[in-house]
């Protein structure tokens, strides 16, 4: 019986969807990366160097106290209705919105085989039914470059999270390139739990977080929108962490959700200044990462094939060592055999002659009560030599000549075309900016 639900709209069908520069740059990058066999990073696991490909995406994790306006931002970032908005707490788990080819909604599992630098929240029991994926077809504004990550209203008193919701958001918060505080001023603005996380985050991101003042419309007069701001200033300051010069939190709220005209002034447009910020932060560092990571794995093929050189040397100069060693073992292991047999049988041999004569004279010459312990110092000596020749014998591995060509093709192709794609996806990201003649 076929479905006669209505398709859900979005925002751009997917025979529109195309790549910007910045989108085309990243994708590039990561592909620079993972491509099977050619890319930068089997090629640096061959020497072992473990890399990591670059995202083509940056993480924006929102976070707040419920009904902050987290959902709604990021409605409105999407121009598309995916997370339901409302007083009532909506959003009590984890919700990842990120663009693709199809409209889709995935569970915890899809999630974490889509993503799976996210694996180990798997090991915080509860979180697994909590988190969901939203894929969008839009791309408005630069939505196509950004992946949100919508995290539960906190709350404080005895409300009860199925999963551990500080330790959850807090390892989120440590994958994420900006974190969005939302305090709104007729909630609960000052959460302490909100405070709590913010704080612990601030330990290890503190550049990266960055505080609004969400649905600032309902503040009511200037004078009360400035006593909530200097408020929830003064609770932030009172945090050793938190309490820094250079605070600011912007005023924002979502135009369409207003129904009159605003009373104050709506900064929202700074929240995407900050994002386009961060994406060309990324870029720049992605590039110059990818650059880095080129030489790095450069260096070490060379160091690998320098090693096995070096290695090959001391296998040739051991070998050498150890037939001197072998030689001058059966040398005296001739000696000794003189001792008790007559080595005439070989005197047939004219170049041995001498050698023989020489020998049997030694033994003839030799007092009687020195023989015994003569034989058994050279058959230690005889021993001795042999193992230390063996020892000498035993090379250590080296590299054949076919690993050999193979590193230093790779090396090759690394510095020609991998690395040189570095200065074309430069000019690319530059050209949008400035003139062609600059470059």
């Amino acid at each position: 019986m076929p479905s006669r639900t209505k398709p859900r709209e979005s925002a751009n069908s997917t025979e529109n969807t195309t790549l910007n520069v910045n989108e085309k740059i990243l994708k590039e990058c990561h592909r620079l990366y993972t491509e099977e066999d050619k890319g930068l990073i089997p090629i640096a696991a061959s020497v072992g160097i473990e890399l990591l490909a670059p995202r083509k995406k940056i993480t924006i994790m929102l976070m707040g106290n419920h009904s902050a306006g987290k959902s709604s931002f990021v409605n409105w970032y999407v121009e598309e209705h995916i997370q339901k908005t409302g007083v009532a707490i909506e959003t009590q788990g984890f919700t990842i919105v990120t663009s693709g080819k199809k409209r889709e909604s995935l569970l915890g599992n899809a999630t974490f085989h889509l993503f799976s630098h996210l694996k180990p929240l798997q090991e915080l029991e509860g979180v697994p039914d909590y988190l969901t994926t939203e894929i969008s077809t839009s791309k408005q504004k630069k939505f196509g470059l950004v992946m949100f990550v919508d995290t539960p209203g906190l709350v404080d008193g005895d409300m009860a999270y199925p999963f551990d919701v500080n330790q959850s958001i807090e390892y989120l918060g440590s994958l994420c390139d900006l974190i969005f505080v939302f305090f709104d001023p007729i909630g609960q603005a000052l959460c302490k739990r909100t405070l709590n996380i913010v704080e612990n985050l601030n330990n290890n991101a503190s550049d990266r977080i960055k505080f609004y003042l969400s649905k600032a419309d309902t503040a009511g007069s200037e004078s009360d929108r400035q006593r909530v701001l200097m408020q929830i200033t003064q609770e932030l300051c009172k945090r050793p962490g938190l309490n820094k010069c250079g605070f600011d939190m912007p005023t924002i709220f979502v135009p369409s959700l207003i129904d009159r005209p605003a009373r104050c002034e709506n900064q929202i447009e700074s929240v995407c200044k900050e994002i386009d910020k961060t994406i060309n932060q990324t870029i720049q560092n992605t590039l110059n990462k990818f650059e880095q990571d080129c030489d790095n794995v450069s260096v070490q093929i060379e160091k690998v094939l320098e090693e096995d050189r070096s290695q090959g040397h001391a296998n040739f100069k051991a070998t050498l060592v150890g037939w001197f060693l072998f030689s001058l073992a059966t040398c005296l292991g001739f000696l000794l055999s003189a001792s008790f047999v007559s080595l005439g049988f070989l005197m047939k041999f004219k170049e041995v002659e001498p050698f023989l004569v020489s020998l049997e004279d030694f033994w003839k010459k030799l007092p009687t009560k020195y023989e015994f312990q003569t034989r058994v110092t050279l058959g230690v000596c005889v021993a001795v030599l042999m193992i230390a020749s063996k020892l000498f014998f035993r090379k250590k591995e080296t590299l054949s000549r076919k690993v050999r060509r193979l590193l230093q093709e790779k090396k090759v192709y690394v510095e020609t075309n991998i690395k040189t794609q570095k200065v074309k996806l430069y000019n690319e990201y530059l050209q949008q900016s400035i003139s062609d003649g600059d470059l």
